[in-house]
């Protein structure tokens, strides 16, 4: 396999070191000049990479899509006609796990561009197209669960992995992260009310 072209790793360093300033100094910490000292580029590179801040923001959403694909890792979970709801379970709580222990800067960023996208609708579309890849999978899985209203259970799944996730990085559940025991147990709730204990699949 032929490595990846210097430019494709320049504008990967940038990428990360843009999520990393995000999640350490909020949106007004991140600058071109900031992200070009710490990654240890000569002044100028970044903006001759992204020359405005709309293209820089819009370079770090397309990073923390790919990034985040591979911490939730839908394609690696079992298939749930064959595992049925503990596996669906335990491929969605090690995912959610694993956003809220090594990856917890990753998501903290992801928040910090969820908001300034509110406020930017040409960033809007793209951080809504980087999560629809997620949603997508997410809607194959419940439908393979039996699910003949895949969008709602979808997001009441998004919800409830949101909703758990900002708590536990930026809410008040900052402080202590549920053990993987108590996610598996929220989430079968949350299942169960969905499809049923024990319910066949169809």
């Amino acid at each position: 396999m032929s490595a990846r072209p210097e430019s494709a790793q320049r504008a990967d360093l940038v990428a990360d070191t843009a999520l990393a300033l995000l999640a350490e100094r909020g949106m007004r910490g991140l600058t071109h000049r900031a992200v070009d000292e710490r990654a240890g580029l000569p002044q100028g590179s970044t903006s001759n990479l992204a020359r405005t801040r709309q293209a820089l923001l819009e370079l770090a959403v397309r990073r923390l899509a790919e990034r985040e694909a591979r911490v939730l890792a839908l394609h690696e979970m079992p298939d749930p006609r064959t595992g049925g709801l503990d596996s669906l379970v335990e491929g969605l709580v090690l995912a959610t796990h694993r956003a809220l222990t090594r990856n917890r800067a990753l998501t903290l960023a992801r928040y910090e561009l969820a908001l300034e996208a509110t406020r930017r609708p040409e960033l809007r579309s793209y951080f809504d197209a980087a999560g629809a890849r997620f949603r997508d999978q997410l809607g194959t899985l419940v439908t393979a669960m039996g699910s003949t209203t895949p969008e709602r259970h979808v997001l009441s799944l998004v919800a409830w992995a949101d909703g758990l996730m900002y708590s536990c990085v930026a809410g008040s559940f900052h402080a202590q992260v549920p053990e993987l025991e108590e996610l598996r147990a929220g989430l079968r709730e949350l299942l169960e009310g969905m499809f049923g204990a024990g319910k066949p699949l169809v």
